[in-house]
């Protein structure tokens, strides 16, 4: 699996560790805890970070979801 943010340059550092960190399952006292910010200052960054648009894209192989050969499918069959 792997996990892109498009748009991340639109983002600050804090935002984006924030993100990062809230995308994948952290929560905001947890983020505040490791960051060493206040769980306002977390909601405060990514509310911000939100409002600037970023997307945030699982790119799973076929064989993640048991479709082995899933890439390989030729368009006549469709």
């Amino acid at each position: 699996m792997k996990i892109e943010i498009r748009g991340v340059e639109n983002l600050s550092f804090r935002e984006r560790q924030v993100v990062v960190l809230k995308e994948t399952g952290e929560t905001t006292e947890r983020i505040a805890k490791k960051l060493n910010l206040s769980p306002s200052s977390v909601a405060t960054l990514y509310n911000r970070a939100k409002t600037k648009g970023y997307e945030v894209v699982i790119i799973l192989p076929g064989t993640a979801l048991g479709m082995a050969g899933a890439d390989e499918i030729d368009e006549g069959d469709l």
